[in-house]
């Protein structure tokens, strides 16, 4: 085994697997992330490379300090030129329920990336999952996976667990463009004892740490795709108003992707796409290269605004959530949506509350019924909540 500071990281070899010793959901090491992809493990540096080193050794044993690194991701590209993508994809109707529990799809994780930070407050993962196109899907819907092994159930009988459901964060083509591959954007749930402060491995997530452990290769089963409300719409000029919280953001990387980075001959996409992303602090962003690099190359039609609650003040000076951000440019969004734009949220439903509370005192101070006014928007299907 390779050990990277005392106790920090360890390479099991032949499993390509990745054991990290953190406190609660804390990583203990602070600069490096994981990358598992393929029969190795490649170690990178989250930002500055780190200054280049030797063997020595800690406490009697022999301490490996990493040497400088390039960061490598197939998470995040900063390169958004449009690819050549298979039109075939863009044929027929939606799929739906392709697959079911009693016939599920089985594919192949092909890598597991973390991609937050040390800081952030909890591990979220971007893993790409081999499905050879057998499963296809639209952008905006979501995935079933069914986690290994059993449960005991009410009645006393072991059955299979449960099937969860994640949003897909890739277009219909992949993360490789295509259309073999579709990606996931998983945040590890564990539970921290409020007493210890200790993890509890028994009431961890049991699909979301299989995933964010899966080693490559690693069988997945599978059902759907499942959902309609978060497709998006046949008006291509329309404005595109998308509201996340943390791993809600997922759909929405499969919607920039298919607006800005990819060739696809019957879809020209030229309208506004508006993001707004709340995350408790600045490493617990996703994809955030990838986000500036849109919007350095679309700055009339891409924007990007952040509601970071760990280290943003909002205009009472309270913690900026992201119903504050978004009322910061009320009367802006107000008027797209009077004028045809779409508005989508998606993330913990414990986010609609104060969403809806600041919709309802704007359109009060607008002299608007605000019941009135969001079923009008529904109505016309423009309002689009996928919330879990």
């Amino acid at each position: 085994p390779i050990v990277f500071g005392p106790d920090l990281i360890r390479s099991r070899t032949g499993r390509a697997a990745l054991v990290i010793a953190r406190t609660t959901s804390t990583f203990l090491c602070s600069s490096l992330v994981t990358h598992r992809t393929g029969p190795s493990i490649t170690m990178q540096t989250m930002r500055a490379p780190v200054a280049q080193g030797a063997a020595t050794r800690v406490a009697g044993r022999r301490v490996f300090r990493p040497v400088a690194a390039t960061k490598v991701s197939t998470a995040v590209t900063t390169d958004v030129s449009k690819r050549t993508v298979p039109t075939a994809l863009e044929e027929g109707e939606m799929p739906l329920n392709t697959y079911s529990n009693k016939a599920p799809f089985k594919a192949k994780i092909r890598s597991v990336e973390t991609i937050t930070g040390p800081k952030a407050t909890g591990e979220t993962c971007h893993i790409i999952v081999e499905t050879a196109g057998k499963i296809p899907f639209w952008e905006g819907q979501s995935y079933g996976v069914i986690p290994p092994g059993t449960k005991i159930n009410s009645k006393g009988k072991e059955v299979p667990h449960g099937t969860r459901l994640y949003s897909i964060a890739s277009s219909r083509y992949g993360d490789d463009f295509d259309g073999n591959t579709a990606s996931l954007c998983v945040r590890r749930a564990v539970y921290v004892d409020p007493e210890t402060g200790k993890e509890d491995p028994a009431k961890k997530g049991i699909c979301s740490n299989f995933l964010c452990d899966a080693a490559p290769g690693t069988e997945i089963t599978m059902t759907g795709p499942t959902g309609k409300v978060l497709l998006l719409p046949a008006d291509v000029n329309a404005p595109l108003i998308c509201v996340a919280t943390g791993t809600g953001i997922a759909p929405f990387r499969s919607f920039w992707r298919r607006c800005f980075m990819e060739n696809v001959p019957n879809y020209k996409f030229t309208g506004l796409f508006w993001l707004f992303m709340g995350v408790a602090n600045s490493d617990a962003k996703l994809y955030d290269e990838e986000l500036q690099a849109l919007a350095k190359a679309y700055p009339s039609q891409f924007r990007l605004d952040y509601a970071l609650s760990r280290e943003q003040k909002n205009r009472k000076g309270g913690k900026m959530y992201i119903q504050d951000k978004v009322e910061e440019y009320s009367d802006e969004i107000f008027d797209l949506l009077d004028n045809g734009a779409h508005m989508y949220f998606c993330g913990l439903k414990g986010m609609m509350p104060g969403i809806q509370e600041m919709l309802e005192r704007v359109a009060k101070s607008k002299g608007l019924n605000y019941e009135e006014w969001v079923e009008g928007l529904k109505h016309r299907n423009q309002w689009h909540v996928e919330v879990y």
